[in-house]
């Protein structure tokens, strides 16, 4: 019967999907379709059997990887912007050949008998099941093991073809310039992607992968080489996708880039539950470079996400004909942009712009976004863009159109998004949002968010969003849109993320101590009686711990061993005073000295693995995020004591338009908020100074010296 089940739910698949099918669709996806139709439970039987990984093993992956492909590009003569597209096609390949293995089992398993045996598995087949029949010459395998004397770059070239001219939905979008490449460097990332670890991933841990490395070679300059951004920053497409919740209909971005604001809406709908992501929306793009439309088709490919993207100019087309038709509408295009010609009739006449007042005298195509992105709006249509600072404030013809738009009523939220959050960047913006379809009540209001003062410190030149600082400007939003219960919500979510984090971060110490009572109990060279009542000690956090409770256990997490730990730096000097004062021929004495140094050791080993683990202060790690999390529900609790929304000195207003007027139709937040000083007490202001005083320091001395080779005549 099972079998039966599974052969029906293939022909179903196929009848659905032979015409037009997007070879990268989840299986999951598949079946629900095949589900729904039949209405028959069809599950389980997919990717069993394959690798699960929790998110800590996922990241730890993507490093490794990058870190891998990284350091052989660093060997080599290539720059990011050449090495990113060879790379990501590899990927993408290796993702191809995991799909078919993966899909190959399912498929032959559901094959009906015939008098020959079973029937051999079609293109369609495999179309229907989400992935691709990759031709032999195409298979990952088959390019892995490939003799040292064939030339893998023309047998990469190859192998993209032939997969081109098989799908012809992704025609002219691998990469085939792999003869640029060094061929033993091929070969060596040809390994990279070729672990046991890889090639048992399924499609949404590649996809998390595949936007990764976007995202480390946007960091790397792969962007700045090629003239433009291809890629925003998570933290800033999360905070667009939390606030207008794209879940349904149709999505348009028409400055796409790599098209993260697709993949973003299709975890968001994922997370989400419901439909599936092919089901609930249709993602349509536009992008003006060539190599970036690539890399949006090949992203919405890696995701199993059907969309169109289309490689055009949005100033002086829309090849989607999409004016007032879009449910929401999603976009980091490119600031400041000039010379845009406005003599054209296109531009001239463009449905997208105001009437009378749409085109801006300013050399300076931000307000011809803004419009672009009202425009294409349905009567319900919400939309949320990136924009530079300056706009905000524009004056002339750009404050005419602005306070066009404001009479509109559908101008719904500004953020203010401090310096550091773009890789290639380092200036402050503001994401835009609007809401064709404000309740009455909100009509005439403005929610201004100045978010300068909220970030995470990813690295010294990189900011970024937490999920809880996420989860606060959502709450925000969502009071102002009349959920009275939104900051409690949030406030519940933010507790059970801590303590959820605790419970994890208890049972390491528990095993931590554990470990050290049994290193302890199998050597007894050394007294640590004392430490015994902590080693048996087996903590535990209470189900509803309040934020006191979760912050007192940093200590316990910080140094989970505090007596054990003590005891050993005394141990330590005692041992290394005793090797010292020791006679070479007390043989015995040495014998026992080597023992208890031995017990050192392997004491030591096991709490300094626990800090590996758990204790690095970067983002990323358990407690580093355990403390983020802490003071993302302190700043909750401390901003909205009685668990409501209320306007927030320096975060936070609710803004009339009466007010907007009175303050010149001006849309920054900072001019309504107020301000409020704020100190960031996990910063160390001393040791930063001193950095910067050393900085100078250096700089001065190399300054002098240049001076005296000046002034020597030897420059």
């Amino acid at each position: 019967m099972a079998e039966r089940l599974k052969a029906h739910a293939w022909k179903v698949c196929i009848r659905q999907r032979i015409k037009g099918s997007n070879p990268f669709l989840s299986a999951k996806q598949t079946i629900k379709k095949s589900r729904k139709t039949n209405k028959i439970r069809v599950s389980g039987f997919f990717y069993a059997g394959y690798l699960a990984m929790n998110q800590q093993q996922i990241k730890q992956l993507e490093t490794e990887l990058w870190a891998s492909a990284d350091n052989l590009r660093a060997n080599s003569k290539l720059t990011a912007a050449e090495y990113k597209d060879p790379v990501l096609g590899l990927i993408l390949l290796r993702y191809a050949q995991n799909r078919y293995e993966q899909a190959k089992i399912a498929i032959e398993d559901a094959m009906p008998e015939t008098p020959r045996g079973k029937q051999k598995p079609t293109k369609e087949h495999f179309l229907a099941a989400g992935a691709m029949l990759v031709p032999e010459l195409s298979q990952y395998d088959y390019l892995a093991n490939l003799p040292e004397g064939v030339g893998i770059c023309e047998a990469l070239n190859t192998a993209m073809r032939l997969i081109e001219e098989e799908y012809t939905d992704l025609a002219g979008i691998l990469p085939k310039n792999y003869q640029e490449m060094d061929p033993d460097l091929l070969r060596e990332l040809i390994r990279v992607f070729n672990k046991d670890a890889v090639k048992n991933l399924t499609g949404d841990v590649f996809g998390r992968i595949y936007e990764y490395f976007l995202m480390k070679f946007s960091m790397s300059g792969a962007g700045a080489q090629e003239g433009g951004e291809f890629f925003t920053p998570p933290s800033l497409v999360q905070l667009i996708v939390n606030l207008i919740q794209p879940d349904h209909g149709i999505i348009h971005d028409p400055a796409c880039g790599s098209g993260g604001m697709f993949v973003q809406t299709g975890h968001f709908i994922e997370e989400h539950g419901g439909k599936s992501v092919n089901e609930a929306i249709k993602c349509y793009g536009t992008e003006l470079k060539s190599n970036n439309t690539k890399l949006a088709k090949m992203n919405l490919a890696i995701h199993g996400i059907e969309g169109k993207v289309i490689e055009s100019n949005s100033f002086y087309t829309d090849p989607h004909d999409l004016v007032g038709k879009c449910d929401f509408v999603m976009a980091n295009p490119p600031f400041n942009v000039n010379k845009v010609d406005k003599d054209k009739d296109y531009v001239k006449t463009d449905p997208r712009l105001f009437q009378d007042v749409g085109i801006p005298k300013a050399d300076n195509g931000n307000y011809l976004w803004i419009q672009y992105f009202y425009h294409y709006l349905n009567a319900t249509g919400r939309a949320g863009f990136v924009m530079a600072s300056s706009a905000t404030d524009a004056g002339n013809t750009e404050k005419v159109i602005r306070q066009k738009l404001i009479a509109t009523g559908a101008v719904d939220c500004i953020v203010s998004v401090g310096n550091n959050f773009f890789y290639t960047r380092s200036l402050p913006c503001h994401v835009w949002f609007l809401d064709r379809g404000k309740c009455e009540q909100n009509r005439d209001k403005i929610l201004m968010i100045d978010a300068r003062n909220t970030f995470r410190k990813v690295t010294t030149t990189i900011n970024d969003y937490s999920p809880g600082q996420l989860l606060t400007f959502s709450a925000i939003m969502a009071a102002y849109r009349g959920d009275l219960q939104a900051i409690n919500k949030a406030t519940e979510q933010l507790q059970a993320q801590n303590i959820e984090q605790a419970t994890n971060l208890v049972a390491a110490v528990n095993v931590l101590r554990q470990h050290c009572a049994a290193i302890i109990a199998n050597n007894s060279a050394l007294d640590f009686r004392e430490a015994q009542a902590e080693l048996v000690q087996a903590l535990s956090i209470v189900a509803d711990a309040d934020y006191d409770t979760c912050h007192d256990w940093v200590k316990t997490f910080e140094n989970p061993v505090a007596t054990l730990s003590g005891l050993l730096e005394a141990y330590k000097t005692q041992l290394d005073s005793a090797k010292k004062a020791l006679d070479k021929k007390d043989s015995a004495g040495k014998k026992q000295l080597d023992e208890q140094g031995k017990l050192l050791r392997e004491l030591t080993a096991a709490i300094t693995a626990y800090q590996n683990q758990y204790g690095k202060s970067q983002v990323g790690e358990p407690l580093h995020d355990y403390n983020q999390a802490l003071k993302d529900w302190h700043h909750l609790l401390e901003n909205f004591p009685d668990g409501h929304y209320a306007d927030v000195e320096g975060l936070c207003k609710i803004v009339d338009l009466a007010e907007i007027a009175e303050n010149d139709y001006s849309l920054t937040p900072g001019r309504y908020v107020g301000y409020s000083i704020q100190v960031d007490e996990d910063f160390d202001y001393r040791k930063r100074l001193g950095e910067i005083r050393a900085e100078l320091a250096g700089l001065s001395q190399e300054a002098n010296g240049l001076m005296s080779l000046i002034q020597a005549g030897s420059l």
